[in-house]
């Protein structure tokens, strides 16, 4: 009997949370979500777009394509303008070698009169000839020297520019990639395979539904009662007396006053100035956006 008691008493307790009153509400409003609208970043023919409304998606994952073949096409034009440009860079040691070699010759040759000099058998005139010899071909490794420098700059340079249009063509084909910026839930679709998009065109709002929150509505003198970072009992009213509770967070109060919505009931209808307070709450899956809701503080 005692058992049967408690049985009964338990049932009770969940009919009345299940049951609760909009007039014992503090607050209401309804369920909403951060929702936000992916629009195309690039211009051609949707190749495939495999996400549809109500599919969750995650963040980064590839639902679809923009066309990118004349892009690819051009990215593969640069990177052969890149190859050709670094096969002509000149190498300096090979072009000096020849230069070099003569300089090592007259050097020796310098050194077989400066010998020759000494004991008599050379005349100045021959060391004359040959420093003058050692000067000019001198001249000649550091003329080259200085060209040979300024062609390598100037296509290191060119090839540089060319690297930075393949950086930028492969920003453009990153662009046709349709992925969503958040993981959530694909309310919306605007846009399916084989339409052609221009950019900033939108493809599709997504939202979490995972985490909802409350969009409530409190009279100037309920703000007492409430703070940022405060936990409420929030209610999801499914109607003809039905309810389910959850436990929420205030995150955001309304600085500004604003005329009471409609659809929105106050314990005092004739207090038309409210405050907008937003409640995070972690949704099962049962919560809808647009559903209506109270909290109790």
């Amino acid at each position: 009997m005692r058992t049967e008691f408690l049985a009964m008493a338990a049932a009770a307790v969940m009919a009345v949370s299940c049951n609760a009153n909009r007039s014992g509400y503090d607050a209401e409003g309804y369920f909403e979500a951060t929702e936000v609208t992916v629009s195309a970043e690039a211009n051609g023919r949707i190749l495939y777009f495999s996400a549809g409304e109500g599919d969750r998606v995650d963040a980064g994952v590839v639902l679809g394509c923009v066309d990118t073949v004349q892009l690819d096409l051009t990215r593969r034009q640069l990177e052969k303008s890149v190859e050709s440009v670094l096969n002509n860079r000149p190498d300096i040691s090979s072009q000096l070698q020849v230069l070099e070699e003569q300089l090592k010759t007259v050097g020796k040759e310098k050194e077989r009169i400066s010998r020759l000099l000494a004991d008599g058998a050379a005349t100045r005139k021959q060391m004359d000839d040959v420093e003058a010899q050692e000067a000019v071909i001198r001249g000649q490794i550091n003329a080259q020297q200085k060209a040979l420098a300024g062609s390598v700059s100037s296509l290191d340079a060119q090839s540089a520019g060319i690297l930075l249009q393949i950086e930028q063509v492969k920003d453009q084909l990153s662009k046709c990639r349709i992925v969503s910026p958040v993981s959530g839930t694909i309310l919306t679709k605007y846009a399916q395979a084989g339409e052609f998009v221009s950019a900033g065109r939108p493809l599709f709002k997504v939202a979490d539904l995972d985490k909802v929150c409350l969009r409530a509505y409190v009279t100037s003198a309920q703000l007492s009662q409430i703070t940022i970072g405060q936990e409420v009992k929030v209610y999801s009213d499914y109607g003809k007396g039905y309810s389910r509770e959850y436990t929420g967070r205030i995150t955001w109060i309304s600085d500004r006053s604003e005329f009471t919505p409609k659809n929105i009931q106050t314990d005092d209808e004739r207090k038309n100035l409210v405050y907008a307070v937003k409640v995070a709450v972690d949704n099962d899956g049962l919560i809808k956006l647009g559903m209506y809701g109270g909290i109790v503080f």
